[in-house]
C-alpha cells in the first residue's frame, strides 16, 4: 500500500497536532524539578499531552516515573520500538517568529522541537494510527517511547529501560535520512584552569548553557575603562564583522558582549562561537597572568579549529569521520579560575583511553587540567542486517532515491537499543536547522515521512515483512 494520499489527507490534523505539541515550552527546568516532574513542569506537560492523545486513540499507554512512556499497539512477543522525544533546547534569541508559536508560512512550520524532535514525533504518531486504522494484522508490537530529556543527558531512557523491555528491533526518527547506521561517541570532557593569584583583569566571563550547542552570546567584564580599549575593539569588531558591544560600567571596568550563531555540537564549524570569538579579543589586551592564561587556551585550543589538535584529540576514521569538539559552556571568575566544558563527538574506531591520555599528557605544565565527566560509547549497526536493508527498500520506494547509509556527531536514542537505527526525518539536501533561531520543518517532508514510518511500521511488524528483520 502506498501511504502517501492517506497522509494528505490528515495534513490539516497532523499540523494541528504540531502546533499544540510545540506551543508547549519543555525545556528542562531543574530548579523547578519535582518528584512528579523531574525535568520541570513543561517536559512532564508535552509527555502528559502525547500520552492522552494515545489513551483517547485506544491504545495501550504507559508512563514510567514522568521521565518517559510508551504508547503501544499490536500484539506478539518481539517489539518494534519507535523511540522519540518531546523535550528542546532553549529557544535563544533572534527568532524571526515566536518560538513557541508554530507559525507556518512559505510551506514551512516555525518553532523550537519542529525538526528535533517534535515534527517527527507527530509524523511517527501518526504513522501509528494510520496503520491501526487500516486493520492491518501485527505480529510484533509497536511501542512509541517518549523521552523527555534527551537534550540534556538521556536519563528519560535510562529509567526507562530500567523498567522495561528493550526492543527487538527499533528507530529513531530524530536525525537525518536515508538511515544513520553509526553514531560518534559522545563525550563530555571538562578543562579547569588552576588559579594561583587572581591578576583582577579579567572579573566576568560567561558563555552557553548547553554542550551540545555552540553558544551564541557571550559576556565579560574586564577592569579597563572602554577609553583604553575602544580603538582596538572597534578594529576587531570591523575584521571579523559580527555583531559585538562594549559599554562602560563603571569608571574603571567595561562589559562587553559577543554575538555568534547557535548550531549543534554535532558539527561546531555550521555556528559562531561567541565564546572563542570574545576570548579572541580580549587577548589581545591582556597581559601575562590567569587572565590572560584563560584567554589563551580558548584562542589555542578552539580559536582556529574544532578538530582537537592542540589538545592531541584529534583522530579520524572511515566509517564516522571527523571527531570534533564544541566548546559549549565557558566560563570564567577570578575565585575559581576558569572552566570550559566540551561537548566531543568521537569517530566509531576512536581509541578513547589513548587519547584521553595524550591530552592530559599535553595539558601537563600548563594551567589547565581536564576530567571526562560523561561518556557514551558510538554505536554501530553493520550495513549488511536485514533490518537495515528492510529500511532501504522502504526509503528508496517512496524517494527514488538510493538509501545511502550515514554516520552523525549527533546522539540520538538509536545509541540505547541493542538493534537500532536513525531513520530521517531530514531529508538529503534540507538545511539542518536543530538548536537554531528560526527552526523549521517542510510541511511536504513532515507528510511523506509520516508516510515512510506508516510503511515501516507496516513493513517491520506484520507478516508483510517477515524474513526481513530476523
Amino acid at each position: 500500500m502506498n501511504w502517501e494520499e492517506k497522509v494528505l489527507g490528515r495534513e490539516s490534523i497532523l499540523l494541528n497536532d504540531l502546533k499544540q505539541l510545540v506551543a508547549i515550552p519543555s525545556v528542562l527546568d531543574e530548579s523547578l524539578a519535582t518528584e512528579d516532574a523531574p525535568f520541570g513542569p513543561e517536559p512532564k506537560r508535552a509527555l502528559d499531552w502525547l500520552l492522552e492523545e494515545g489513551r483517547k486513540a485506544g491504545f495501550t499507554v504507559k508512563n514510567i516515573d514522568n521521565m518517559a512512556g510508551h504508547i503501544e499497539m499490536g500484539e506478539g512477543n518481539e517489539l518494534l520500538g519507535i523511540l522519540c522525544h518531546v523535550d528542546v533546547v532553549p529557544a535563544g534569541g533572534n527568532w524571526t517568529y515566536g518560538p513557541f508559536d508554530g507559525t507556518v508560512n512559505d510551506g514551512k512550520l516555525f518553532g523550537r522541537g519542529a525538526i528535533d524532535d517534535k515534527g517527527p514525533t507527530i509524523a511517527a504518531w501518526h504513522a501509528m494510527k494510520l496503520v491501526k486504522e487500516a486493520g492491518i494484522p501485527l505480529h510484533k508490537r509497536v511501542r512509541l517511547i517518549i523521552g523527555t530529556d534527551e537534550e540534556s543527558g538521556f536519563r528519560c531512557v535510562k529509567r526507562y529501560f530500567e523498567k522495561e523491555e528493550m526492543p527487538t528491533i527499533g528507530f529513531a526518527p530524530d536525525a537525518d535520512f536515508p538511515i544513520i547506521n553509526a553514531e560518534k561517541g559522545i563525550s563530555t570532557l571538562v578543562f579547569t584552569q588552576k588559579v594561583e593569584k587572581a591578576d583582577d583583569q579579567l572579573l566576568h566571563f560567561k558563555s552557553g548553557d548547553r554542550t551540545n550547542m555552540v553558544p551564541d552570546h557571550a559576556e565579560a567584564v574586564i577592569s579597563k575603562p572602554l577609553s583604553e580599549i575602544e580603538e582596538q575593539f572597534n578594529s576587531f569588531m570591523e575584521k571579523y564583522d559580527f555583531a559585538a558591544s562594549a559599554l562602560e560600567d563603571e569608571p574603571s571596568t567595561t562589559v562587553i558582549r559577543v554575538s555568534g550563531k547557535s548550531a549543534h555540537a554535532m558539527e561546531p564549524d555550521n555556528g559562531v562561537n561567541a565564546a572563542v570569538h570574545l576570548a579572541s579579543f580580549l587577548n589581545t589586551i591582556f597581559v601575562e597572568g590567569e587572565s590572560k592564561q584563560f584567554t589563551q587556551f580558548i584562542v589555542d585550543a578552539f580559536g582556529t579549529e574544532t578538530r582537537g589538535r592542540y589538545l592531541e584529540l584529534a583522530y579520524n576514521d572511515e566509517v564516522s569521520g571527523d571527531t570534533t569538539l564544541n566548546a559549549g559552556i565557558v566560563s570564567f571568575n577570578p575565585k575559581e579560575g576558569g572552566q570550559v566544558h566540551v561537548s566531543m563527538r568521537y569517530s566509531v574506531t576512536y581509541p578513547f583511553d589513548e587519547k584521553i591520555g595524550t591530552c592530559n599528557d599535553r595539558l601537563k605544565g600548563t594551567s589547565f587540567t581536564m576530567e571526562v565527566k560523561s561518556n557514551s560509547k558510538p554505536h554501530h549497526v553493520d550495513a549488511n542486517d536485514p533490518f537495515i536493508q528492510t529500511l532501504q527498500k522502504i526509503y528508496t520506494s517512496y524517494t527514488g532515491e538510493e538509501a545511502e547509509l550515514l554516520a552523525i556527531g549527533g546522539g540520538t536514542y538509536a545509541r540505547v537499543l541493542d538493534k537500532g537505527v536513525a531513520f530521517g526525518m531530514l531529508f538529503p539536501g534540507r538545511e539542518d536547522v536543530a538548536h537554531q533561531a528560526d527552526e523549521y520543518v517542510y510541511i511536504e517532508d513532515l507528510l511523506k515521512a509520516t508516510a515512510i514510518y506508516t510503511e515501516a511500521i507496516s513493513r517491520l511488524a506484520s507478516n508483510e515483512g517477515e524474513g526481513e528483520n530476523k
